[in-house]
């Protein structure tokens, strides 16, 4: 059975948990008080049911201990049950007709002892016929068996009434008990670990060393107003050296340790340390270790709001962390028990099962389970509190080990919240990750979203590949949108592929929307999208030529529409010019040149902008309209005129030179009569119409004719401004005296002396060039002619490898006895002395008659060998 639990926020709060089965009158009123702290409780609890409560309908518990595999509950009536982890009655034992006090189990689960009201004590195994059984003139409180009682030498056992004895089997097989101590009141509790037996009575806890039979230390009870028979100790081993005490409202941890050897003198090998020590808010009923926190059960009492007088509430189960001087609450929850109005500290008690975090309360009317909460309960703790992103991401990460949830049921759970908070937009950005690829639940969200209005919001993360809904979800979503926003609807359409939904339904849709607004430039555009998508290139192109929609030439291009604008190509051009021809040209062999200017005919200024065009990509392609370009270069780009003119070859000089006369283009005039080679009268327009003796002085340098310079220097003769021009820059083409004598005597000439000047200088400079290329020549000769030289002085191999250039022979005789004469040339050419034809005794110098004979310098083989 399940506990809810309500979880206290603050040390000192009582807080109610809810049992999810049916309670009695009693304690509806207790847990209709709730908590509605955000802090999440760290343990739940269970309350132990079948055969417990068939118990304890009948009984009342006093007493029960843990072992790993089973549980042994006693009773007020004498019984003792063995019971398995679910609660279900295994072994039953009438021990006595009075309470039983305490059962210990051995650490294998084998043995078990017994202890009642009425003295009896009982060891017994559980799987053997082994038993002892005594019975004594007083109540015995405590018993404890050996831990390795199963192991032979291990045949031990402590009770303990107005004295603590051990019993130990001998090699008789008969026990024999020794008093370990007595004198200070009842023994309370025991408890054994390893070597080290704890026990607490009237005056404080005790710890035995079983090695040495030597008690190592002594704790004193702090409250000693307290009855010790109504507020009992609590003792717990932590590990085998560190015992845990609680009394009354006091804790304190203690640390068995080793002595040094320098210490021990008389004292015993082992003491005791109190590592941590505080006070609780109230009493102490049981504890527990938690890791290294501790769970505490607490007696609580409280002043009823009716009488005023003081009850028992809830017990608490707190978690705490120890600190040196105090302790920090981790969590605590006060617990609704059968009868808990009725109990004091005494009746609860607090056990524990080691390596699974199990913690068990033990009421007279009730054994409540706490375990340690896992993912699931922290699952289902943000979802109480409605944190289900939280949840959701907790599920996510620890999806292998949850049992209870679903990450698809909490996401669902978290859409619904969120449609609920109207978070729209939020909810249907969750449906991406929540609902994936499962097209039912999407269509499910979807038709939630549709009865509530909200399609717009889900729109953009509908799924549009893999997976892919049924056409109709998509379909609805933009007839939403048509209906009342044209942007977004646009706007879809252009994000969706074209095959989520049927185009035929849509495009008639939009069609009667544009009856009622035929101008609506959106949804022309959205019905272009559509035609594309449907293949209906000719309609689309239409609109986006209406619209003109900078998306027409990628229309064209994408889809091969050429053909269908052989007649819209004055469209395009008014419509971007730049972007036409650059597409008509680059699909010339789609669209001829000729059909575009037979298109362009009544349109010369866009005829104009592709010839242009045209031309500067090949000036041979267009070659039949450069007689054409010409008046449409003067019409509507004069400055493109002459370097027309310049480039092409296939202009008709006569007529280019005729227009560029009715126009008065004096420039391109100039330029056609120079090329038809008339530069007399190109060069007297340019004195007459232009007077710029510059531009005039120019073309004389490009032409380089003495006759032009001849008419120039008559022409400017009687013009000082042309005369100062003239002095200025004719030096280094005509010599400066022709015109300095033809100058009239008086004539007054501005800037003549500067001009003079200048003529000196570069006079000057002319000397300093030529005698700077003089001494350059000079040294490279000499360099050279020393070169010459010193590849001449270099010493020629003779072997027998070479041959003599006439005979063929072998340059070197066979017989080195025999001497030759051999005549090496600078050229590398060998002969025999006898194989060449005798000197002119008038001219003695003998040359090689190959090179001789090819007209080649000295030397000169040399430079073929190297090549």
């Amino acid at each position: 059975m399940t506990y809810r639990l309500h979880h206290g926020g603050s040390r000192g709060e009582a807080n109610p948990f809810k049992f999810k089965e049916p309670v009695s009158m009693e304690e509806s009123t207790d847990e209709s008080e709730e908590d509605e702290s955000e802090e999440e409780p760290k343990l739940k609890y269970e309350r132990l049911t079948n055969g417990v409560s068939e118990i304890l309908q009948k009984d009342v518990a006093s007493c029960m201990t843990v072992h790993e595999k089973f549980l042994a509950l006693g009773t007020h009536y004498g019984k003792v049950y063995l019971l398995d982890v679910q609660g279900n009655i295994t072994q039953k034992f009438d021990v006595s007709q009075v309470k039983i006090n305490q059962i210990s189990l051995d650490e294998s689960g084998e043995h078990m002892g017994i202890c009642s009201e009425d003295g009896k004590v009982q060891v017994c195994g559980l799987y053997s016929g082994e038993e002892f059984l005594e019975t004594f003139d007083c109540p015995i409180k405590i018993v404890a068996v050996h831990p390795q009682f199963v192991k032979s030498p291990c045949k031990q056992f402590v009770t303990g009434g107005k004295k603590l004895l051990l019993y130990d089997k001998n090699w008789m097989n008969r026990w024999k008990p020794s008093v370990l101590h007595e004198g200070e009141g009842n023994i309370r509790n025991v408890k054994w670990r390893g070597h080290l037996i704890a026990w607490a009575n009237n005056m404080g806890v005790k710890i035995l060393d079983m090695i040495s039979k030597q008690r190592i230390t002594n704790v004193p009870r702090d409250n000693i107003s307290l009855r010790p028979d109504m507020y009992p100790c609590s003792l717990c081993w932590k590990d085998n050296l560190t015992l845990i005490i609680g009394w009354g409202n006091s804790v304190k941890i203690c640390s068995v340790k080793e002595r040094h050897a320098s210490e021990m003198r008389d004292l015993p090998s082992r003491y005791v340390e109190i590592v941590f020590q505080f006070e609780t808010e109230f009493y102490i009923s049981g504890l527990a270790p938690l890791c290294d926190q501790l769970v505490i059960l607490s007696y609580v009492k409280e002043i009823s709001e009716k009488t005023e007088t003081e009850c028992c509430a809830r017990p608490r189960l707190d978690i705490i962390q120890p600190l040196p001087e105090s302790f920090e609450e981790i969590s605590s929850d006060a617990l609704t028990v059968r009868g808990f109005q009725e109990n004091e500290c005494r009746d609860y008690h607090l056990e524990y099962s080691e390596g699974e975090s199990l913690f068990y309360i033990i009421s007279p009317r009730d054994v409540v389970v706490a375990k340690e909460r896992d993912q699931d309960d922290h699952i289902d703790w943000l979802l109480e509190k409605k944190k289900y992103e939280e949840a959701l991401m907790a599920a996510e990460i620890s999806q292998k080990t949850i049992k209870k949830h679903k990450i698809l049921d909490i996401g669902l759970a978290y859409i619904n919240h969120l449609m609920e908070k109207r978070d729209y937009d939020l909810a249907a950005r969750k449906c991406q990750k929540i609902l994936g690829k499962n097209t039912d639940l999407w269509e499910f969200e979807v038709y939630k979203f549709k009865e509530i209005g909200q399609l717009k919001a889900i729109s953009p993360y509908l799924p549009r590949r893999d997976p892919i809904l049924k056409p109709l979800i998509y379909e609805m979503v933009l007839h939403e949108f048509l209906e009342s926003d044209y942007e977004g609807f646009a706007t879809l359409i252009k994000e969706w592929p074209g095959d989520l939904y049927n185009n035929a339904i849509i495009v008639q849709a939009v069609v009667d929307h544009l009856k009622k607004d035929p101008q609506n430039r959106t949804l022309l555009r959205t019905l272009a999208e559509l035609y594309t998508y449907d293949q209906r290139y000719g309609k689309a192109l239409e609109i986006y030529l209406t619209l003109r929609h900078k998306d027409v030439f990628q229309l064209i291009h994408k889809h091969n529409l050429f053909s269908s604008i052989r007649d819209k190509i004055v469209l395009l051009m008014d419509f971007d010019s730049e972007k036409a021809v650059d597409m008509l040209l680059d699909n010339e062999a789609k669209i001829s040149i000729d059909k575009v200017v037979e298109e362009l005919e009544n349109r010369p200024e866009l005829q104009h902008v592709y010839l242009h065009k045209l031309f500067k990509r090949d000036h041979h392609k267009g070659q039949r309209y450069h007689e054409k370009q010409i008046s449409l270069y003067a019409e509507y780009d004069r400055p493109n005129l002459l370097p027309f003119l310049r480039d092409s070859t296939h202009c008709p000089l006569e007529k280019a030179l005729e227009i560029c006369q009715q126009r008065n283009f004096v420039e391109e005039t100039v330029y056609l009569l120079s090329r038809m080679g008339n530069s007399r009268s190109a060069l007297k327009m340019i004195m007459e119409e232009l007077h710029d003796v510059d531009k005039a002085i120019e073309f004389a340098k490009e032409q380089d004719d003495g006759e032009l310079w001849e008419d120039l220097i008559l022409y400017s003769i009687d013009k000082p401004p042309f005369i100062t021009g003239l002095l200025n820059n004719i030096g280094t083409h005509v010599d400066p005296i022709l015109l300095i004598h033809r100058i009239k005597e008086g004539m007054e000439i501005p800037n003549l002396r500067d001009s003079l000047v200048k003529i000196l200088q570069d006079y000057n400079l002319q000397i300093l060039l030529r005698e700077g290329c003089k001494k350059i020549l000079v040294a490279d000769s000499l360099s050279l002619l020393k070169k010459m030289h010193r590849t001449q002085m270099k010493g020629v191999l003779v072997d027998e490898e070479n041959i003599c250039e006439s005979c063929l022979s072998p340059i070197l005789p066979s017989d080195a006895s025999k001497s030759i004469s051999v005549m090496v040339f600078h050229c590398r050419h060998m002969f025999h002395k006898d194989c060449l034809p005798v000197p002119n005794t008038a001219f003695p110098v003998q040359f090689c008659n190959i090179c001789s004979a090819k007209h080649r310098g000295p030397g000169s083989a040399i430079l073929e060998m190297k090549k």
